[in-house]
């Protein structure tokens, strides 16, 4: 299964990223000279991503719709060991990657047979949140339960580690409340999703943000699990790299 392709596309166009600015905005100039503004999804800081002269992918999706015409999707990284590696920058496709897995059956030890599932579904405190992932899990499962599913996209690496977040999360903090809050009555499932193949384990990114490793460790401990799922980038398709073990901590192994 590992490096079974996900999802296919029409190639990627190659570029240099000149500057990233306000947030959704990026300069790249392509193969061909010509310089294009590109939509940025990712409004973090892209720590350990974020590389000014270096190589990235677009897609080219003009659109009656879109003010702009370019997406930066993929940045090329010096990965572990020195490889380069290339990284998912576009932070609506994890939810998507995460759901392909899953009809795929590339989770199915950890999750079971999965029924169906359902998308951005209200929950939580006042039914203000929305949960990535509800699934509904087949009659023979031993755990009949539904299952609350929230995915975070992970780019961040120190040493080897795939760390989230990258910055102060106070939505991040949020969902790990509101997972923690379906308990026991359904399961709570938090998926980083690894958007790079060169990660070998996740760890809350307690330098960033305290309150989140604090919160991480405390939905653990209050029965949330996580699982971690890699992913390749290519410049035609995606393809699955499987499961990642996790710590507790940032800086240390447990």
């Amino acid at each position: 299964m590992l490096g079974k392709s996900l999802i296919n596309f029409s190639p990627l166009e190659e570029g240099i990223l000149l500057k990233r600015y306000k947030r959704f905005l990026a300069d790249v100039e392509l193969t061909s000279g010509k310089v294009v503004t590109a939509h940025c999804a990712n409004t973090g800081p892209m720590r350990s991503v974020l590389n000014l002269g270096g190589r990235v992918r677009l897609r080219y999706a003009p659109s009656p719709t879109r003010k702009l015409s370019w997406s930066w999707e993929q940045a090329e990284v010096q990965g572990v060991d020195d490889l380069p590696c290339w990284v998912g920058v576009n932070t609506s496709l994890p939810n998507t990657l995460i759901r392909l897995a899953i009809q795929a059956g590339f989770l199915k030890d950890q999750l079971g047979e999965i029924k169906e599932i359902r998308k951005e579904v209200t929950y939580g405190s006042n039914r203000r949140s929305r949960i990535d992932l509800l699934l509904s899990p087949h009659g023979g499962n031993s755990d009949a339960r539904d299952i609350y599913l929230e995915v975070k996209n992970t780019t961040w690496r120190e040493g080897c580690l795939g760390v989230f977040p990258d910055t102060v999360s106070e939505r991040g903090q949020k969902h790990l409340i509101e997972l923690v809050g379906v308990l026991p009555a359904s399961r709570a499932v938090l998926v980083p999703c690894l958007s790079r193949s060169d990660l070998k384990r996740f760890a809350p990114g307690d330098s960033a943000d305290p309150t989140y490793g604090k919160l991480f460790r405390e939905a653990l401990n209050a029965g949330v699990e996580v699982i971690p799922c890699c992913f390749g980038f290519h410049c035609d398709h995606i393809t699955w790299e499987g499961t990642r073990p996790y710590q507790r901590h940032q800086m240390h192994s447990d």
